[in-house]
């Protein structure tokens, strides 16, 4: 429309565009407001720092204010589930241990509880192989919570935190390497239990550990909990009610921070969970500082499982007994690393060409696995973890599909962020505490 009282104007994708001719502004805006109505699109990550990982986030903001996030994902895309097609059951555990990389031994048994159950063997795996890996996974949800404190702490302005997580981080980390030979990455839980004992000098170091844990967590909340900027950064902050995670699919200490007591280990036990005595920590306000509280919480109720796990430990195989499915089950620390014992060698190369053979063709091709298919999930750090295995009675899975609590939850960020400020985005999206390995895979 064009007069001597208005501008002409034009819609096009960027938005309204003016020709100012002259006259008075008030006039040529003609009831429109094109300040407050400019909108940018901002690009943040995918860097490491503040988007918690190798995450990308497309903002469009008013001002402060985020009127629109979408999450990009796939910067660390690794082909994980695919590559699985092409190797043996065992050797799957390698691969797994690398995808959510700050929760390895979930990955591990996830995976080996599936192939497992494929296999028919899951009563068979013996006591104390599954109490091993109870205590492995609550060191590891220690451990990982962790790495979200400190983290979560650094991208907030707190780096004090972020030193102190990652020192008590190491202690865990110590221990893995003392029972698995590796710091991460492990490929310790196989399909039968697990590749080795637990030697005595780690369960030294985990009641040493256990003793020491408590007044640290002391300190990260004498720290954090009454400091007034932790408290403005986190309370009513990323509010996500009960059902909006429930409508999202969101699982782990993001539904519990919003009250619901959602526990794979209570609600649907595996591991003999059942047997442990430990309660579910839940949050009423579904904020970041609900959050923050329940990952702190759960710090100490797997210290209580873990104690309970160690009290458990009777001596025992680690491997089930069926030796067409027990490798490696003789591993040892040898001079030269680790690898299977010398009575194991000495057996099999110098008594029995039956064993040597048997043993040759388990490790080169693996054992079969008959056809079918099972969904198991267990309670990981960040949610459910579950694992869709296919078997077409091969040595290799037909398919392995991880549903990956990472992945889901991020789902849950624009619900989180729109309509807030952008500095409340990497709150919200830290205490969603997303791992993009596992994400990606």
């Amino acid at each position: 429309m064009t007069t001597s009282n208005y501008a002409t104007e034009r819609e096009t994708t960027e938005g309204r565009v003016f020709t100012v001719t002259g006259g008075d502004w008030d006039t040529v805006v003609s009831g429109t407001d094109p300040i407050n109505d400019e909108r940018i699109v901002v690009n943040m990550g995918p860097q490491h720092p503040s988007t918690h990982g190798v995450l990308r986030l497309i903002l469009e903001l008013e001002g402060e204010t985020v009127r629109e996030a979408r999450s990009v994902v796939g910067y660390l895309h690794t082909g994980i589930e695919k590559n699985l097609e092409y190797r043996n059951w065992v050797q799957g555990s390698t691969f797994v241990t690398r995808m959510d990389y700050l929760a390895p031994i979930f990955n591990e048994t996830a995976y080996a509880l599936a192939v497992e159950k494929l296999l028919g063997i899951t009563d068979d795996v013996t006591e104390r192989a599954t109490t091993i890996r109870v205590l492995m996974m609550e060191l590891n949800r220690i451990s990982s919570h962790l790495v979200w404190l400190a983290t979560t702490g650094m991208e907030l302005g707190a780096i004090s935190i972020m030193l102190y997580g990652f020192r008590e981080r190491e202690y865990i980390l110590d221990i893995f390497e003392t029972i698995t030979g590796l710091r991460m990455n492990h490929a310790y839980v196989r399909p039968g239990g697990v590749a080795q004992d637990v030697p005595d000098e780690a369960i030294v170091k985990i009641r040493e550990f256990l003793k020491m844990m408590p007044k640290k967590l002391k300190e990260y909340e004498d720290l954090l909990s009454g400091q007034p900027i932790w408290l403005e950064r986190t309370k009513n902050v990323a509010v996500l009610d009960v059902t909006g995670c429930v409508a999202l699919g969101i699982t782990g200490p993001v539904l519990r921070s919003a009250g619901l007591a959602w526990d794979l280990r209570k609600t649907m036990p595996y591991c003999g969970y059942e047997t442990y005595e430990f309660d579910v920590p839940t949050h009423p306000d579904g904020d970041v500082w609900g959050r923050y509280q329940v990952r702190l919480a759960e710090i100490r109720e797997s210290m209580k499982l873990v104690e309970q796990a160690l009290d458990r430990l009777r001596p025992g195989p680690v491997m089930v007994a069926d030796r067409k499915i027990a490798w490696p089950a003789q591993l040892a620390i040898g001079v030269d690393g680790m690898g299977n014992s010398l009575e194991h060698v000495a057996k099999i190369m110098g008594q029995s060409m039956e064993s040597l053979i048997h043993h040759f063709k388990l490790v080169t091709e693996g054992f079969r696995v008959p056809p079918g298919q099972v969904y198991v999930a267990i309670e990981a750090p960040r949610g459910e973890l579950g694992v869709h295995a296919v078997s077409d009675g091969g040595t290799r899975p037909y398919r392995v599909h991880y549903r990956e609590p990472s992945f889901v939850n991020l789902q849950a960020l624009p619900a989180m962020a729109e309509g807030g400020l952008i500095a409340d985005v990497i709150a919200g999206g830290a205490s969603l505490d997303p791992v993009m390995g596992g994400c990606d895979r």
